[in-house]
């Protein structure tokens, strides 16, 4: 009877261990859905290993976290000791304040109607300002927040507390964050012109630009050179004092040499290069000709009477049309 007592008591602790094992192996790893910062995860496993918590469950249980009971704590609870923030102190184990330790941060993209997609690095912010206390919750909440215009950043909300070119650069660079693309406009009879957003932002910020000159979405509606030549436009800078004159026609549009087949005449070659050096394009353009290739020809005769080339050709301002006919003509 004694030995059957024994044998039973035996049975039941080896039952026992076994279920206090089963229940060792049992632990998980925990995820916490937090409002607005993504997702937690304790690892067991990892604190498990730990010095001075080696399969020690009561470094833990229930001094710091009662197993039973369903309490959740706030950031400023663990800053005050409580809950992770027992250990988590920068000399036990790392400081909170390296939020992305625990929190799984992202990648934002944030979609703006008028300048296009705009990103936000949390990699690239954390890597020159790791307390996520710098940001959090004084600028941002930990989660969506309300949009904020630019002016408003101007004044200091939002990015623009840090981007004010003595933290971090000035949010007036506005191409760091927002991209820009180079432009390309087609005119009728004067060939494509290019801007350059990246040769303009060189020198100046984007608001010298927008929006009072152009909205920040490509317009429909086209400005006439009579416009820029009022100030419009390309014409606010480009006067000959903020910036070249909008009547150096070929610093934007591109010109070519024309060649004038002349039956038994020979050719005849038309420079731009070498008319543009001593005269603006006004000059000629539209007053002269059209700007693009005209069909119709002009006679010698109409030149000697001051039409086309005959208009400057006059042997007063420049050498006359009605002599030194192989200045132009080229006979083989």
């Amino acid at each position: 009877m004694r030995r059957s007592f024994v044998i039973t008591i035996t049975t039941l602790i080896l039952i026992w261990t076994s279920c206090l094992v089963a229940g060792a192996v049992a632990i998980k790893d925990i995820t916490f859905t937090t409002k607005g910062a993504g997702k937690v995860l304790f690892s067991h496993k990892e604190h498990l290993k730990q010095s001075g918590m080696t399969n020690e469950c009561t470094a833990c249980h229930d001094s710091i976290y009662a197993i039973k009971k369903k309490v959740r704590y706030t950031m400023a609870d663990m800053e005050k000791g409580k809950s992770c923030g027992a250990c988590h102190i920068g000399k036990k184990a790392f400081a909170l304040k390296e939020c992305v330790r625990c929190h799984h941060v992202k990648e934002i993209t944030y979609t703006v109607k008028a300048t296009g997609p705009t990103h936000f690095s949390h990699k690239k912010h954390l890597s020159s300002t790791p307390d996520c206390n710098s940001c959090h919750p004084a600028l941002f909440v930990a989660g969506p927040n309300k949009r904020v215009t630019m002016a408003e950043m101007y004044k200091g909300k939002s990015c623009g507390a840090c981007h004010d070119s003595k933290k971090a650069f000035s949010i007036r660079n506005c191409s760091s964050c927002h991209p820009v693309k180079d432009l390309k406009f087609a005119t009728s009879g004067a060939g494509i012109v290019g801007f350059s957003h990246a040769k303009h932002a060189e020198g100046n910020s984007c608001d010298k630009c927008h929006t009072r000159l152009y909205a920040t979405t490509r317009s429909k509606s086209r400005v006439s050179m009579a416009q820029m030549y009022k100030g419009k436009s390309c014409g606010a800078c480009h006067d000959g004092k903020n910036a070249f004159d909008i009547k150096k026609c070929g610093s934007c549009h591109s010109t070519t040499d024309q060649k004038y087949i002349i039956k038994g005449a020979g050719n005849v070659q038309f420079k731009h290069s070498s008319h543009t050096g001593l005269y603006g394009c006004d000059k000629c353009h539209p007053k002269l000709y059209p700007t693009g290739q005209s069909k119709s020809k002009v006679s010698m005769k109409a030149m000697e009477k001051g039409k086309s080339c005959g208009a400057c050709h006059n042997g007063k301002a420049a050498f006359t049309v009605a002599e030194n006919c192989a200045t132009c003509h080229k006979t083989e």
